[in-house]
């Protein structure tokens, strides 16, 4: 799949209406600061498409994008992040809770975690919560240019027993270098003709 077009539609405090909706939509999540706004950038080829920051929880609503005038890209609010109070951490639960619920045209979750260090309790909270649901979804090991090609296979075995997934389910990602980017567009295309 060739990404042609992409356009930022809205974002939103609560799952709702939007411009398109009924398209069907692959969705981003993972914890905060994980590169979920990097991956979608280096995806689309687009720098600027969703915001970036060095600081972590920046990403508190629903955004979404129009890729290829042909199916939604959903970037989820990052999780986990200690910095923020209950009632925050309560609203964003509530906020995902009811997307999952409400997302009928969802056909995949890319779910994000750091190459470089074990899945969190969120994270494995993410990946459960997913697989009891019946929600597709791939596991994509962001920031794989911080590590050498050789230590990546060492570094996927925690992340594989923690999320119960097999090596070779998991996409290496770099939103540096672009790797992993062709190999995360195929499973996108296959996603989105199933």
């Amino acid at each position: 799949m060739e990404i042609k077009r992409a356009e930022f539609v809205t974002s939103m405090a609560s799952y709702g209406d939007f411009p398109g909706r009924g398209l069907t939509q692959i969705a981003v999540a993972g914890k905060s600061n994980v590169g979920k706004s990097s991956l979608i950038n280096r995806l689309c080829n687009r720098r600027g498409l969703a915001r970036t920051s060095a600081t972590p929880g920046k990403t508190r609503l629903i955004n979404v994008f129009l890729l290829n005038d042909a199916f939604h890209l959903i970037d989820l609010p990052g999780y986990g992040y200690a910095k923020v109070d209950k009632q925050e951490k309560a609203r964003w639960g509530d906020m995902m809770q009811a997307y999952f619920e409400q997302a009928h045209e969802l056909v995949r979750v890319l779910t994000l975690v750091d190459i470089r260090h074990e899945p969190t309790r969120d994270d494995i909270q993410m990946n459960t919560f997913l697989r009891q649901s019946g929600i597709p979804f791939t596991v994509v090991a962001t920031k794989a240019d911080k590590i050498s090609r050789g230590a990546r296979q060492k570094q996927l075995a925690p992340i594989c027993r923690a999320l119960l997934v097999q090596p070779w389910e998991v996409i290496c990602f770099s939103s540096e270098d672009g790797s992993g980017r062709e190999q995360l567009l195929d499973v996108m295309e296959k996603a989105l003709g199933e």
